[in-house]
């Protein structure tokens, strides 16, 4: 019999454990060890099974309840992890002691946040990171407001078929049984955020609130009254539907997250953001809402500005993350289909013009298509601060939008780098933690005491504990494997196997992504025998233990998870090779820590970070990846293996086989012999070296306060100061005559030309040390040369005298002549042998800019 309505009946809580509320309340608990022992007290083996705590109180019998108030010794635990969270919230951190001049508030908009298993709101990677950030925003006390959407069917819940194909289902998500709270008015309604909608009716969305520590996470629902069934559905599941779907989503995210945020500090008090962060184009249209707010005055401030003003505005105070290495991860849509939803009349956002929406997005460079409009080009022309996820996303990055700077080469292309980071807390299992802590080191305050402490540990003892973690996950992974079993249709009689499946005693190696081509999941099949050779090497053999989802509608990507499953379904390998459906936080958090190596062979450059691997590290895992992602830039010969990559072979296959090879070679030769060459007491102590230079290298740089703090100082804090120079009289003076000076200088551009240029003391033959004195005659086509900076551009040349290792001198104003011209000077000194090059350009010069090539604009001689 089928329920008609469904609702969720709270527990009340005796008086001396209204604490355990508070502490369910607030997502803190999934990275607060001491907070976890209090509600694993409460039911041992409901919260092992669930590691949700509003679930596991609203599950507890009432008797159970007035056991733990009766029990003093308990209370007393209780309370102390109320102090402790307490204190947590309101203590100044690094934030408040460090940062001078700080933003007041940053706003962090993502499509989706992987805080927790309970709270499935994360499809992979981006998720992940977006929940680190905020974790890591938290431990160092960053004023920072997460928002995002609340789907209702999360991502999806992955099963295999008996043949291993991906089969998806998508359980309902009650909020009310989540630790979410929904925003309030003052008259007790929730607060609600609309958004007109072509040929209405508006949509409306309720807005719920998810404590991260110290962050608040704002979560928009479409499922209220009175909705029609297709606003509700916008809110469905995490990217699901067509093109209109995911559309509609992003403008809810972007502008109904702007209108959410300002509900939230109209309703708390919370100080109105001075800093927004895009992680990822999904969320661009936030940067169209506060345009509005400011064309319109409805942003609390004086009305009359007109769009270039106000777009200026708010590119100063807006930070793009890209995490996209391929074009076709962007999200486009279809010009017209852009213009149906920002008409003019009728439109998502009156006011403002639909063409200048249209022009934001346009893929108006050589390679675009017109037809197209393109959310990461309008989130690098809606931010002036933009970043790639490392140093070699950077400049792929950079490379793959050249188009929008067609006159500057790719190293000054205006995308910088941050390097990801994870959650220590989140990520490093228990017993590593405990140890560490027990051997001196402050792994919150100190991350560089995380080897030090390591270095003071008997080997036996790390690696007792990491056989420890190993026998975990080979448990756990044989839980999986049944339940996976059962539910492809195998009878348990048929399943005697699985208990002997894996051993904690071999050389066990992870690899868990998601499984777009590129990721390669299948690049280990690659030879077949050989693989089955060294899983079943009587001396020195291998098990491999596999995860990862594949996107519903990327049938390739299931394909490869089939074969995959077909080959570890055979009889001869199962017990050494496996793979585990659904993916997720709970899962991982067992993986990470059990493998002694992580896997990561991606087609190179596609990877833009990852961050799976750095997990596993901070576990003592050892990485044998391709030189990709962060990866590339952190290995240093000592802390893992990369795999060799053979990346300008024009043939795929080819390619494959190659690194398939090296990788084959690299455990057979060097990881195998490593992990099994151990002393009288069974310890590998080359191995053990390894891991603790692993740490050494890796630890401090692989943590998300780390690349939070780099967001600050390097993004943040200098957004907020450029926004603060925008509106220093908050009258918006300076985002006027900034717009004011744009759009002088691009009337005037196509008549600045270099019209001449003189060189001295050196010819064809010059010497190291020689000094190349240069005279530029350049016409300012209206501009004033304060305009302008007239830039001597040198490097090396090769056959094409195309220049790589470029570098830049201004040169200094000598003369001003009649018609608007002027002469510019200036010398460089030669310091190296070689071919060398140079030439003059112009570019425009403005104090309110971020970069010389933030217009796009050059003049070359």
């Amino acid at each position: 019999m089928r329920a008609i309505r469904r609702l969720t009946v709270r527990p009340v809580l005796p008086e001396a454990l209204s604490a355990l509320g508070e502490l369910a309340g607030n997502l803190r608990w999934c990275w607060d060890i001491p907070t976890q022992d209090v509600f694993a007290h409460v039911d041992p083996e409901l919260w092992h099974s669930t590691h949700d705590p509003v679930r596991l109180l609203g599950s507890v019998p009432a008797s159970r309840f007035d056991e733990l108030a009766a029990d003093a010794a308990f209370c007393a635990t209780l309370e102390r992890a109320h102090r402790d969270l307490r204190a947590y919230l309101a203590d100044d951190l690094w934030y408040q002691r460090d940062v001078a001049d700080a933003p007041r508030t940053i706003a962090y908009f993502s499509p989706e946040f992987g805080i927790a298993s309970t709270l499935p709101q994360y499809s992979g990677g981006l998720g992940i990171l977006a929940g680190d950030h905020l974790k890591a925003a938290s431990d160092l006390g960053l004023p920072l407001i997460g928002v995002g959407l609340l789907y209702r069917h999360g991502y999806f819940d992955q099963t295999l078929s008996r043949e291993g194909w991906q089969l998806e289902s998508y359980p309902l998500i009650d909020p009310d049984e989540k630790p979410l709270t929904v925003l309030r008015e003052a008259d007790g309604s929730p607060a609600v955020v609309t958004l007109a909608m072509p040929g209405g009716p508006d949509l409306r969305a309720r807005i719920w609130v998810a404590r991260v520590g110290r962050v608040p996470l704002l979560l928009l629902d479409t499922d209220i009254d009175p909705n029609p069934e297709h606003y509700v559905d916008i809110t469905d599941r995490l990217y699901g539907g067509g093109a209109e779907h995911r559309l509609r989503q992003e403008l809810l995210l972007g502008v109904g997250g702007v209108r959410a945020l300002r509900a939230f500090s109209r309703l708390t008090g919370a100080p109105v953001p001075d800093v927004y962060h895009t992680n990822e184009g999904h969320a661009g249209f936030q940067g169209l809402e506060r345009i509005r707010e400011l064309t319109t005055g409805s942003d609390g401030g004086s009305a009359g500005l007109d769009f270039d003003d106000a777009l200026e505005m708010a590119r100063a105070s807006t930070v793009f993350t890209t995490h996209t290495p391929v074009p076709a991860g962007i999200d486009r849509f279809d010009r017209s289909l852009i213009q149906q939803y920002f008409a003019s009349d009728g439109g998502v956002l009156p006011g403002v013009p639909t063409d200048r929406v249209l022009a934001l997005g346009a893929e108006d460079y050589e390679g675009g298509d017109p037809g197209m409009h393109n959310m990461a080009v309008m989130g690098f022309r809606l931010a002036q601060r933009a970043n790639g996820v490392s140093q070699l996303h950077g400049h792929v990055s950079r490379d793959m939008f050249n188009g929008l700077w067609p006159a500057f080469g790719e190293a000054e292309v205006p995308i910088g780098s941050i390097t990801n980071g994870v959650h220590l807390g989140t990520w490093v299992a228990r017993e590593f933690q405990e140890i560490l802590q027990e051997y001196g080191a402050d792994i919150d305050g100190d991350p560089e005491a995380f080897a030090r402490a390591l270095d003071a540990l008997p080997p036996s003892r790390v690696w007792s504990v990491k056989h420890e973690l190993r026998e975990r996950l080979v448990l756990d992974a044989r839980e999986r494997l049944c339940a996976s079993w059962l539910k492809r249709g195998a009878v348990e009689a048929e399943l005697g196997w699985i208990g002997d499946a894996l051993s904690p005693d071999v050389l066990t190696i992870g690899f868990a992504r998601r499984v777009p081509s590129y990721k390669r999941l299948t690049l280990m099949l690659r030879d077949p025998d050989r693989l089955k050779r060294l899983l079943l090497d009587p001396e020195r053999p291998v098990q491999l233990i596999i995860a990862g989802k594949s996107h519903p509608a990327d049938d390739g990507g299931k394909r490869l998870i089939q074969e995959l499953v077909r080959f570890a379904d055979d009889p001869e390998v199962r017990h050494r090779i496996v793979f585990l459906p659904n993916y997720e936080i709970g899962m991982a958090q067992t993986l990470y820590p059990g493998c002694d190596v992580w896997l990561n062979n991606p087609l190179r450059p596609y990877e833009a970070c990852g961050t799976s691997g750095m997990k596993a590290a901070l576990n003592g895992g050892l990485n044998l990846s391709i030189l990709d992602g962060w990866w590339d830039e952190w290995f240093d010969g000592q802390n893992g293996w990369a795999i060799p990559s053979a990346d300008g072979l024009a043939d795929p296959d080819k390619r494959d086989d190659l690194e398939a090879a090296a990788l084959y070679d690299l455990i057979e030769r060097e990881v195998a012999p490593r992990f099994y060459d151990v002393d009288g007491e069974g310890v590998p102590a080359r191995w053990l070296e390894m891991m603790r230079h692993t740490l050494d290298s890796l630890g401090p740089k692989v943590l998300a306060t780390r690349m939070v703090r780099d967001y600050v100082t390097t993004l943040y804090a200098p957004a907020a100061a450029a926004a603060r120079r925008l509106n220093g009289d908050a009258a918006y003076a300076g985002a006027v005559e900034l717009a004011t000076w744009k759009r002088r200088v691009r009337e005037a551009w196509p008549s600045v030309r270099v019209e001449h240029v003189e060189s001295h003391g050196v010819d064809t033959a010059a010497v190291v040390g020689a000094s190349l004195e240069v005279v530029a005659h350049v016409a300012l086509g209206g501009l004033s040369p304060d305009d302008v900076e007239v830039q001597l551009a040198y490097g090396r040349t090769g056959d094409d005298d195309q220049l790589s290792s470029l570098q830049v001198t201004p040169l200094e104003l000598r003369e001003t002549f009649e018609g608007s011209r002027a002469a510019f000077a200036g010398s460089v000194r030669l310091d190296r042998a070689g071919a060398f090059g140079y030439t003059v350009r112009v570019v425009p010069k403005h104090r309110l800019l971020a970069s010389t090539a933030e217009l796009g604009l050059a003049a070359l001689a």
